[in-house]
């Protein structure tokens, strides 16, 4: 069951585009009654298309033929401004500042139910089920290191690199330029290298978020690189 919520916090989707991406986000407030008190209030102007409390509750802010105002400033793939393409899901979790914590069962479950309903009717490609620190890796951190990427990834919900060792943290003499070339090839912005380093560890190397493309980052780079050219 999907709770209606209307915000006001939104607009028409330029030339009607339809959505391409899925953009997953924390909350980061303290709690789920924060948020969406926020997300509803004109004066915030920001919102999202659906919320999903730690309880597994949905609740719909902003039909999906709308543009949410939920992405900011943000790149994927040579695209800007992903409002204008993306569905934004806010998933109710205090975030770095306010006491980050694993996102309970109940709570994953429906956002993958969420997100396959929304594949499936919208025909998003596995590389476009994005954090919002994939496309705003300068500004954002969210959904984190505790976000079950490579389970929903299990599920049909975004794309894992399978049996890459990820933990060898040997330097790279080079690892920075090695970084960026596979970086770009995956879809990030890269004018600010170190930062869609670190946002490429946290969600595809959490064991260890530091911005260093040591070996183990770069063989997980390569994996995820190779994975989003084949789609």
């Amino acid at each position: 069951m999907i709770h209606e919520t209307p915000s006001p916090n939104h607009d028409a989707r330029p030339d009607d585009a339809a959505p391409a991406q899925i953009i997953l986000h924390y909350t980061g407030m303290r709690s789920g009654a924060e948020a969406i008190a926020r997300l509803r209030d004109p004066a915030s102007r920001v919102s999202s298309h659906y919320v999903v409390e730690e309880d597994g509750g949905i609740f719909r802010l902003v039909p999906e033929a709308r543009r949410a105002w939920h992405a900011g400033a943000s790149f994927w793939r040579g695209e800007t401004m992903l409002n204008a393409r993306s569905i934004g899901i806010e998933i109710v979790n205090p975030g770095h500042e306010w006491g980050y914590r694993p996102f309970p069962e109940p709570q994953i479950a429906a956002v993958a139910d969420l997100c396959r309903d929304i594949i499936a009717r919208h025909r998003i490609a596995a590389r476009d089920i994005l954090g919002h620190s994939d496309v705003a890796p300068t500004r954002k951190q969210d959904p984190g290191e505790f976000f079950p990427w490579a389970a929903m990834a299990a599920q049909g919900i975004g794309l894992w690199p399978d049996r890459v060792p990820g933990i060898d943290a040997a330097p790279v003499p080079d690892g920075l330029a090695q970084a960026a070339a596979l970086l770009d090839a995956i879809g990030y912005d890269i004018a600010t290298v170190e930062a869609a380093l670190t946002a490429f560890q946290l969600r595809f190397r959490p064991e260890r978020v530091n911005g260093a493309p040591d070996t183990g980052t770069l063989l997980r780079l390569g994996a995820v690189a190779t994975l989003y050219a084949d789609g």
